[in-house]
Order: structure tokens, then C-alpha cells, then sequence
């Protein structure tokens, strides 16, 4: 129970992150650039702070290799997301990352888990 209070408490840090990366990027860059940037950015920060508060595991190369796979469900999940709402439904670029980020959440954690934390099963 713990972990997954972490991970949403990481969670809620690293989206904050994002989204005001997103939102600097957004004065130069076109919305899903600044999108792109922001997620890798985000990522780096939330690998580190997971490592260290949610699995308390040290952070290792192969580990920062491998944690991007916890985030591919979730990018390919919030870019097809923020697509839809800017371009499809024309609900504007400003809120549709927080809208489209949500429903990856639980299977980031269990690719996370699994990343972090090797030798246990999500």
C-alpha cells in the first residue's frame, strides 16, 4: 500500500513537472513537441524519484534503460489523447495533457514495478 501511495504521490510530481515543461515549451514549440519534450523530460526526474522513494531500490543503468518501457503504454495512450482532444474535438492544447494522462496510470505502475523491482511480480 505504501508503494502505491508513493507512486501516485511521484505520480502527481512528475505531472506538475510535465505540465509546466509543457507549458514553457508550448511559447516556442508546437503542441505535441512541447508534449514529446516534456514527457522525456518528466521521465528522467520520475525515474530517479521512484528509484529512490517508491521502490527504494538504487537506480542503475539498466534500470534507466528499461524505464522508458514503463512510460511507452502511457505516451502512446496521452499523445493519441492530446491528439484527439486539440485536433479531433477542438477542446484547445492547455488542459488536454491532464485530461489524456489518466486511464495509464495503473498499467505504468505494474511495467514500473516489474522495472524496478526485477525479482517481484507486480
Amino acid at each position: 500500500m505504501r508503494q502505491m501511495l508513493t507512486f501516485a504521490a511521484v505520480g502527481v510530481v512528475n505531472t506538475a513537472t510535465y505540465y509546466c515543461l509543457y507549458l514553457l515549451f508550448l511559447t516556442g514549440l508546437p503542441y505535441l513537441a512541447a508534449h514529446i519534450l516534456a514527457f522525456t523530460l518528466a521521465m528522467v526526474g520520475s525515474f530517479f524519484l521512484n528509484a529512490r522513494f517508491t521502490y527504494r531500490t538504487p537506480p542503475t543503468w539498466r534500470k534507466f534503460l528499461l524505464f522508458p518501457l514503463t512510460n511507452v503504454t502511457n505516451f502512446l495512450i496521452t499523445t493519441a489523447g492530446v491528439y484527439l482532444i486539440v485536433d479531433v474535438l477542438h477542446a484547445g492544447s492547455r488542459f488536454a495533457p491532464l485530461v489524456a494522462s489518466a486511464a495509464a496510470i495503473p498499467v505504468t505502475y505494474v511495467v514500473s514495478r516489474w522495472v524496478m523491482l526485477p525479482k517481484s511480480i507486480a
